[in-house]
């Protein structure tokens, strides 16, 4: 009988205890003392979010796929827990065997957003594990980051001992078989992380030294150890179809915030939106094979007893079999009672013609997402939307019963004047125009048109790397500006608009472009209590400030200047196949205005071709 880390004391006083008992439907229990290497795999939020990250539940259920290896979750006490664990020294857990994580040979730590930073040093502390990587001994886990925010690892390079470039389903094999090969051979940590060095997408901060300038930008970045590779290359899957897939995604206890089936369609984006990290990170383009979706459609709606599939891509609208697929799941699964989410479709007679047929269009809102409310600024981001095809789209769905409909857009992007910001609510107001330009009995009452607008944060590996930010009083400033320009308008009682936290833009900005140097902040904010930094409820914006004047870095240097074209940037050492010159090109086209065609419509250039498949070869076969 598995014995739970908590006594039921502390399960009765704490908030969801169903958080941390494991046990849940698909979870998956083996003998401890018949494995090789236990792997603890993190996601640094609460369980509820952790819970609803695909990336997880496929390595997950790739590890458990070998019967050398036992891979256990784990994600962040919240806050009341954390509380009774400090105070009990309870330290922290598996949830599937409820062994301290300590323990383990591994400890992997997904790395999704900017503002988990402090949680991952929650994460270590709570288990023992020396926050820093110089201090940890052979007693401790090997630390692993992976994920989006490790294609600029710097921030966080003093606490992992290494990090997992690209894709999982490429080389954790390779890297695991080494492990074992090491312990056998009585190797010591030392001794491991120099093999890893040599496993293509591996890096080990502790590996490379960084000199800087007077100035406080990189001199230098070079490895310090024989085994170090100058440039670590981005792993990628390239046949999509036979890469790893739960066909038994854990189930969790409480309602998780995406609690359904995830079909994954494709990985990359052809469009090429010159903000869009994950537009870059995720080239090429590689679909899925229909029939492969089909049939982990059935078995995965079988081996879970969700009533809800969600298709998942960046633009689900460009999946060349997208109409056979959206077809087969209305025909197969909607008179079962199961819905079907459709998210990140372009609004066009086929997406309404498929909405109308799976939600209830009288509750339900349509998503647009402009980014940006003048033509000119679309173009800058290289959006390829003009304003025909959103009113075109609009038109077509208040036509066909829609009556809500909510808006994307940011602000403070590069070359962004106040004609710009006001344009948002003047596109929000032409959009509702058009709704009532419908003869008053084919409507369905009055329309409801909500805008947001997020500020704009330049990412690595993005045509706008170079673009500079701003303080927290002038985002403030520019919202106020759309806001009185929301009040100006003819369908103001239409119109509704909220704006992001200013405050934890700027923090995202510094540790999206930060050096090494920005580690002393996080470990600094950590020790001051910052903690779910993500969370509006939690977020403490007074201790991060006092965080930097502790540590004595300047906000202004990470987020105000524009940088040169020259500039050695912190992530330059690795190589995601899209080229610096592809990024200069069109950061050059961004400040012309010039559009840039999509990947099916003409190539260029970028860089990834020479992986040699997904959309880069369509057109030559």
């Amino acid at each position: 009988m598995r014995k739970l880390a908590l006594t039921d004391d502390i399960l009765m006083k704490i908030e969801k205890p169903a958080r941390y008992i494991g046990n849940e439907v698909n979870s998956v229990m083996k003998d401890k003392t018949k494995v090789d290497i236990r792997f603890a795999m993190c996601f640094p939020d609460v369980y509820e979010i952790g819970m609803s990250h695909l990336g997880i539940q496929i390595l997950y259920d790739m590890f458990n796929r070998r019967e050398d290896v036992w891979c256990e979750r784990v994600y962040s006490p919240w806050t009341d827990l954390d509380a009774v664990m400090r105070e009990k020294k309870i330290p922290l857990f598996a949830l599937e065997s409820q062994d301290p994580i300590k323990n383990f040979d591994f400890l992997g730590i997904t790395i999704q957003y900017e503002m988990c930073y402090t949680n991952i040093l929650q994460i270590l502390d709570l288990s023992g594990i020396p926050i820093k990587t110089k201090d940890r001994t052979e007693e401790d886990p090997i630390v692993i980051g992976g994920g989006p925010c490790t294609y600029n690892p710097e921030p966080l390079a003093d606490f992992f001992d290494l990090f997992y470039m690209g894709e999982g389903e490429t080389v954790y094999d390779e890297l695991l078989d080494l492990y074992k090969k090491n312990k056998a051979a009585g190797g010591s940590r030392w001794d491991f992380l120099e093999m890893a060095a040599e496993v293509e997408g591996i890096y080990i901060p502790s590996f490379y030294d960084v000199e800087y300038k007077e100035d406080g930008t990189i001199l230098s970045f070079t490895p310090n150890n024989v085994h170090a590779k100058e440039k670590i290359k981005k792993q990628v899957v390239m046949d999509m179809s036979s890469a790893p897939y739960p066909e038994k995604p854990v189930v969790p206890f409480i309602k998780a915030t995406q609690d359904r089936v995830v079909l994954e369609i494709q990985r990359g984006c052809i469009r090429g939106c010159r903000f869009c990290q994950a537009g870059m990170l995720y080239r090429p383009t590689r679909e899925k094979d229909v029939e492969v979706l089909k049939d982990y459609a059935y078995k995965m709606l079988k081996n879970t007893g969700h009533e809800e599939i969600s298709l998942s891509s960046l633009s689900s609208s460009d999946y060349s079999h997208l109409k056979e697929l959206v077809t087969f799941l209305i025909d197969e699964f909607k008179s079962k009672g199961i819905n079907i989410s459709l998210p990140s479709l372009r609004i066009d007679a086929f997406s309404l013609d498929v909405m109308g047929q799976v939600q209830d269009i009288r509750k339900s809102s349509l998503t647009f997402a402009p980014e940006a409310g003048s033509q000119r600024m679309r173009d800058v981001i290289n959006k390829g939307l003009t304003e025909e095809i959103i009113l075109d789209g609009a038109g077509q769905a208040f036509e066909g019963g829609w009556n809500k409909v909510k808006l994307y857009f940011m602000l403070g992007l590069p070359t962004e004047t106040e004609d710009d910001m006001r344009a948002i609510p003047e596109l929000a107001d032409k959009i509702a125009r058009r709704y009532y330009e419908i003869p008053k009995d084919q409507r369905n009452g009055k329309c409801q048109i909500t805008t947001s607008t997020s500020f704009f944060i330049p990412k690595p590996f993005t045509p706008f790397q170079w673009a500079r930010m701003y303080t927290n009083e002038e985002y403030i400033s520019r919202a106020a500006i759309v806001k009185h320009a929301f009040n100006d308008q003819l369908n103001r009682k239409s119109l509704k608009y909220n704006w992001h936290d200013a405050e934890v833009t700027v923090l995202e900005g510094v540790f999206a472009r930060g050096d090494r140097k920005t580690s002393a902040v996080i470990e600094e904010a950590y020790r001051l209590g910052c903690l779910y930094d993500s969370w509006s409820d939690q977020f403490d914006n007074n201790k991060w400030m006092q965080a930097f004047e502790n540590t004595g870095l300047d906000i202004a240097f990470y987020n105000h200047r524009e940088r040169s074209l020259e500039e050695v940037f912190p992530w330059d050492f690795i190589d995601i196949g899209v080229t610096k010159d592809f990024l200069k090109r069109e950061w050059n086209h961004a400040m012309n205005a010039e559009v840039t065609p999509n990947c099916r419509m003409k190539c260029s250039g970028c860089g990834v071709a020479k992986w040699k498949g997904g959309v880069c070869i369509e057109s030559k076969n």
